[in-house]
């Protein structure tokens, strides 16, 4: 099989797409420079059709290694045949590939092996063949000193039988359809573990019943968490008659004496080899996809938590809230340096209310703090409340931003080597600031797992969770565009073409030059080639630079055509950017080549039109229902304000003001029927939800988006 029929059984895209995108891919090409910058070659393909392909491209990778690896095997054996090698390379997926490769596989000793040493192999082949003979007195030609009744013979032919059937692939397609179509996955809880209070949090799980093709991936997840935590026994069930009537559908009976024990190795083999291994194989395939729902949902929220609207280059007085601990003050420059930091003590035990106001209102003017970010974990409401105490002399914003994973960043190398000085507590509340800045530049630092907007993320997959969310940072990353000149070497790392070595690079010729001051320049950063800038140019933005379109996405490869495009309007290059007026009378089909359609030249036109400008959208000031600030507050019917913190596939959570968040069951999002949670709310939205429930002993609260 080769590679392009292998991607369009998958999807249904233009072969010329999948051809050219795949000889990108294998030009080292990266998802996000081939989406913007190669729309004439993909057909317009998005990065998610592309990543598609590439994921595709390597199970073809990995299928034709195992390949490789099987021909070896059996070629070892010497019982390759040619109609067998046809069949290997044909296979087009590992499971198929697997049942061709099984009976050939090294085995324990099975009951099978013993009774082929027992030289009972031509007994099971006379039961198979349904010649007519006795069987009963064709066994006792079998007995031995190793096999001592004509029972012993015939169960140990059987055994064999029970091997052959197991590994026919014919059977094997045919049980594999019925346990993916009909199976039943059922818990029951571990008895002694019934009135364990860990255990309660999976009650409903206790008796439980459901098809496995419709399971959620989440309740999956928590159905095997909790078997795996002792919990649950989980148990597969299909229909046993169904099972071997189709084991039998695959054999030819001739009614003969055989055909009694031929229908016991049937059932033996069912019971014995064939249900384990579909067991295994749906709930393997289950976990899949399970996993790839979950980690699809972590993605979805990653995503929009990256691209949260930034409050830009403002300076920022950023508050770490405690109580006993107090709460931890840094005072941040435009650009998220640190100018100053120390701890102020507004709230019980200390109570020093007079000291901290004054403190505050003194570090407002003395640093022309224009904003305050305030961390929302322990004593966030509290301090919100006592900063909107403070009389300032001017208006400054107050914000709440969320803080997870900021304890991981402020224990991180990278926190170490950014403040070598500073203990952890002024690190992390340096991480609160910056966030409300730019939360991209700041949450790219952090391990993406400790962000706190997943589901069951450490119960998947890791490395295929690891490369997903890698692949989410960096095509946000380079959707926004970086500044290379105040770009963290973290943030220059995800840049299409870059990665760390270079990103440091960069920071080091930087620091020696001063600053970057054009694209071109680019190219005198050690071991940045013709190809690294070929991928990350696009990307990154110089700011005031000689060429404005430095500081816009338009790729250098066609400068010259901008420049041809100015000079037929008459117009100078910096005149026509942002000229809106002129870019619209372009006629663009004028320009269209065979390597440049109107895709991207719609790009570079729209580009033109506002160069470099962030399409983050603008933050907004939230402010929680002053009345309520924890979960005591709470009345059924409440209408409150709050902000959405978690999407997951059920529903989404939502802060509150109070310590726990509430959930909004998918059913509760709105008067019709949902599929899909994120096309009813985004993480960050502002809503106004209704409190359903409260229960003070388990802590969760239910909220209603349709009252």
């Amino acid at each position: 099989m080769k590679l392009l029929d292998f991607i369009k059984l998958e999807v249904n895209f233009p072969e010329k797409a999948i051809f050219n995108t795949v000889a990108l891919l294998e030009d080292d090409a990266t998802i996000p420079f081939i989406a913007r910058y190669r729309k004439e070659l993909t057909g317009n393909l998005d990065e998610v059709e592309i990543e598609k392909i590439s994921n595709l491209r390597k199970a073809f990778l990995e299928l034709e290694k195992r390949k490789l690896t099987v021909i070896k095997a059996i070629e070892g054996l010497q019982t390759m045949s040619d109609a067998l090698l046809l069949k290997i390379h044909q296979a087009n997926s590992l499971v198929i590939l697997e049942d061709l490769y099984l009976p050939f596989k090294k085995k324990r000793k099975t009951k099978a092996e013993a009774a082929k040493e027992a030289g009972l192999e031509s007994l099971a082949k006379i039961i198979m063949s349904q010649n007519g003979a006795d069987i009963v007195l064709v066994s006792k030609k079998y007995i031995s000193k190793d096999i001592s009744s004509v029972n012993e013979a015939i169960e140990g032919a059987k055994n064999i039988i029970a091997e052959w059937i197991s590994e026919n692939p014919y059977v094997r397609k045919r049980l594999r359809k019925l346990f993916q179509n009909s199976s039943e996955i059922a818990s029951r809880i571990v008895k002694a573990q019934k009135e364990n209070p860990s255990a309660q949090k999976y009650n409903q799980y206790f008796d439980w019943n459901e098809p496995l093709q419709k399971i959620p991936s989440h309740r999956f997840l928590a159905i095997l968490r909790a078997e795996n935590e002792g919990f649950l026994k989980i148990k597969i069930n299909v229909d046993q008659e169904e099972a071997l009537h189709s084991i039998s559908n695959v054999l030819h009976f001739k009614n003969t004496s055989a055909t009694k024990y031929i229908n016991e190795a049937i059932e033996d083999s069912y019971k014995r080899l064939l249900k384990p291994s579909f067991t295994n194989e749906v709930i393997s395939e289950a976990k899949n996809r399970a996993d790839e729902d979950a980690i699809q949902v972590f993605a979805d929220n990653l995503e929009q938590l990256l691209l949260a609207p930034p409050l830009g280059n403002k300076r920022i007085l950023a508050l770490d809230p405690g109580f006993k601990s107090g709460c931890k003050l840094v005072c941040l420059d435009e650009n998220g340096m640190l100018l100053h930091n120390e701890t102020i003590y507004p709230h019980p035990p200390q109570k020093e209310m007079t000291m901290a106001i004054k403190k505050v209102k003194s570090l407002v003017n003395a640093y022309n703090i224009e904003a305050i970010s305030i961390g929302n974990g322990t004593a966030s409401r509290e301090t919100e409340q006592f900063i909107k105490k403070v009389p300032l002399n001017k208006e400054v914003e107050v914000y709440v931003v969320n803080e997870a994973g900021a304890s991981i960043y402020s224990a991180s190398k990278i926190a170490r080597d950014e403040f070598p000085n500073y203990d952890i507590t002024v690190r992390g509340a340096v991480s609160i600031g910056r966030r409300l800045i730019d939360p991209l530049a700041e949450l790219v630092k952090i391990d993406a797992k400790s962000i706190g907007v997943g589901q069951y993320q450490h119960d998947v997959d890791q490395t295929k969770l690891k490369e997903k969310l890698d692949a989410v940072v960096m095509t946000c990353v380079n959707r926004i565009g970086i500044n290379v000149n105040s770009a963290s070497k973290e943030l220059l790392s995800y840049i299409s073409g870059i990665g760390p070595v270079l990103a440091e690079n960069i920071i080091n010729y930087r620091s020696e030059k001063g600053s970057i001051n054009s694209r071109k320049e680019l190219l005198k950063v050690p071991r940045l080639g013709a190809k690294a800038y070929e991928q990350s140019a696009g990307f990154l933005r110089i700011k005031n630079a000689e060429n404005p379109l430095d500081d816009s996405a338009v790729h250098p490869e066609r400068y010259g055509l901008v420049n041809k495009i100015a000079k037929d309007a008459k117009i100078a290059l910096h005149q026509i950017i942002g000229n809106k007026e002129i870019l619209h009378k372009i006629q663009l089909e004028n320009y269209v080549k065979e390597d440049l359609g109107l895709p991207t030249l719609n790009d570079i036109i729209k580009e033109l039109e506002k160069p470099g400008v962030d399409p983050r959208s603008k933050i907004k000031v939230f402010q929680f229902d002053e009345n309520v600030n924890t979960i005591k507050d709470l009345r059924t019917g409440m209408k409150l304000p709050g902000i959405v913190n978690n999407i997951t596939n059920f529903g989404c959570f939502v802060d509150i003001g109070v310590k726990e968040s509430g959930l909004i069951h998918i059913s509760k999002l709105a008067n019709e029927y949902i599929s899909d949670v994120n096309s009813v709310v985004k993480l960050g939205q502002h809503l106004m939800v209704t409190v359903l429930e409260i229960d003070l002993d388990l802590k969760r609260i239910q909220l209603s988006l349709i009252g």
